[in-house]
């Protein structure tokens, strides 16, 4: 079974999701190294030494049909600052991961986040039809977690010595979830708090 995950562009107030390609290489690296985001080490942002093991496996996962990136670009500056993407697709149960997501250190907590999510969750419930987004983050990352639960998710559990990391450690992952019906009032309450901050 083909992916239903089709490469598209989604814009809101704040930011334009793109497709990643090829030639956003520097771009991103110029957005991670605004905050070094690199040495956070529960996290998974690539440097100038990791970008193309980070790009070869990107792309080898969507041309799998596993997954659909996309490049976070910041409409009043016109710049990337940041990438998510749709992950681990699961076309036959029409399941999907929102994920591998970060920003520049300059445009956290800007609202930017929120905006991304919803347009992602928005496209993934109404458009693709999923019945479930996931979201997993490791456990050591309390921001993250936090961002999940002010989005409406619900969290599932911990998957305990889910994978080893780059460096060796044993990491365990916080699954959460929004699922279909119950997206009409997540999307309520993300509504509500943009029209707060665009205000």
């Amino acid at each position: 079974m083909t992916s239903w995950l089709k490469p598209i562009s989604l814009e809101g107030h704040l930011v334009k999701l793109v497709p990643l390609n090829a030639t956003h290489r520097e771009d991103l690296l110029e957005a991670a190294s605004d905050g070094k985001l690199w040495e956070l080490w529960y996290t998974s942002v690539p440097s100038a030494e990791t970008i193309d093991s980070y790009l070869d496996t990107v792309f080898k996962n969507q041309k799998a049909g596993l997954a659909l990136p996309f490049v976070v670009i910041e409409k009043k500056t016109g710049k990337v600052v940041g990438s998510t993407r749709y992950m681990n697709a699961d076309t036959q149960n029409r399941r999907v991961e929102i994920g591998s997501t970060w920003y520049s250190q300059s445009v956290q907590r800007t609202g930017i986040n929120t905006e991304c999510k919803y347009l992602l969750l928005s496209h993934a419930f109404e458009v693709l039809k999923t019945i479930a987004v996931e979201f997993k983050t490791n456990f050591h990352n309390f921001p993250s977690r936090n961002a999940i639960l002010r989005l409406g998710a619900k969290q599932e559990g911990i998957i305990r010595n889910h994978r080893i990391d780059h460096n060796g450690n044993l990491r365990d992952t916080v699954l959460f979830s929004i699922l279909d019906n119950e997206w009409p009032t997540v999307k309520t309450s993300l509504e509500f708090k943009m029209s707060r901050s665009y205000q």
